[in-house]
Formats: C-alpha cells, structure tokens, sequence
C-alpha cells in the first residue's frame, strides 16, 4: 500500500508552527490531553484543542481510545505517511504551503542538531550516537526512486509502537534529502 499523497489543505494545516511542535510534542510523550500539550507548549487549551482537531481532520493525529473520562480527550499520532506530490505535479499555491514546510522542517532539524550538539558531553554512550554519511551515488530517475523506496522500507522496518520498544532505547531522528548535484550539466 502507498503512502496517501498530500492536498494543499494538508500541507497548509502541517505548514504552521503550532502544529509542527504539537507533532514533535507527540513524538516525544506519545499520548497526550490538550491540556498536557498546552503546559508543555505554554499555549492555552483552547489553542492545542483546536489545532489538534485540524491535525485530526488530515489524519496527522488520532484520538486514543478508551482513555479519556468525560470531556477529556487523549491524543496520538496517527503513524500516517505521507507523500507530496512531485514538484511538476504542484500548484502554485500547494508549492508555497510545503516551501513554507520545508523551511519550518529545516530550521527545527538545525535548532535540534544544534540542542544537541550542546548537551552532546552529558549524554554518555549515546553521545556517540551520531552515525553520519555524505556521498554521491549516480543514479536515473527510477533508481532514485527505488533508492528512496528502500529507505522507507528500511525506516519503517524499525518504527514501532512505544510498547514493542525495546529497554534503553530512544528516540532517533532521520532525515532523508538527495538531490541532483545542481553544477553538472543534464
């Protein structure tokens, strides 16, 4: 089964900060009231409640069942991929929204590294957990897509759910770019 392909409603709802630290907050303590969310964020109720019901909405996060007790809800990611189309197949407005995303992502993938790099000393053996690659690889289009393809096998092979983990693990954070070196010629 492939990954559901992104509309400009959903890049627009994931193209916002809020939502963004909403997603990393629920990555981090996996289930969640918006009221936990709102004292972690330092946001109001009314403000985690209504993003999380726009991420609900596009099926980036999904209630818990059976474990809230009157009014309250509990909220988790949804475990959904997501693809965007390919840039030739965009919109213009759809190529804005995820520009926008990409930059949000970006900036939050070098604060992180950068979080890290700080406390890097006091994380004892995992200080050492950085294993790193740069490289080129020539490849067609469809071998770059296969290339891709097995990445994704190979990430999702190891996503689990928070009770299939085992002890002393942590959260590891991947990212995947390639791109055509923009100095050769076609």
């Amino acid at each position: 089964m492939t990954d559901p392909i992104a509309d400009l409603a959903t890049a627009k709802a994931l193209a916002n900060p809020v939502r963004q630290r909403i997603l990393r907050e629920l990555e981090i303590i996996d289930e969640a009231t918006s009221t936990v969310l709102a004292d972690r964020l330092g946001i109001t109720t009314g403000g985690t409640s209504y993003n999380l019901r726009i991420l609900a909405q596009h099926g980036l996060v999904e209630e818990v069942p059976d474990r809230g007790q009157g009014r309250e809800r509990w909220w988790r990611l949804s475990r959904q991929s997501l693809r965007f189309p390919v840039l030739s197949r965009q919109s213009p407005e759809l190529r804005s929204a995820i520009e926008k995303l990409n930059e949000l992502w970006l900036a939050e993938d070098l604060e992180t590294f950068a979080r890290f790099q700080a406390r890097r000393e006091r994380l004892g053996v995992w200080s050492d957990a950085v294993p790193y690659s740069r490289g080129s690889i020539r490849l067609d289009l469809g071998e770059l897509e296969n290339f891709f393809e097995d990445y994704l096998a190979l990430l999702k092979r190891y996503q689990r759910a928070p009770d299939e983990t085992p002890r002393g693990a942590r959260t590891v954070l991947t990212r995947f770019v390639a791109f055509p070196d923009p100095e050769e010629e076609a």
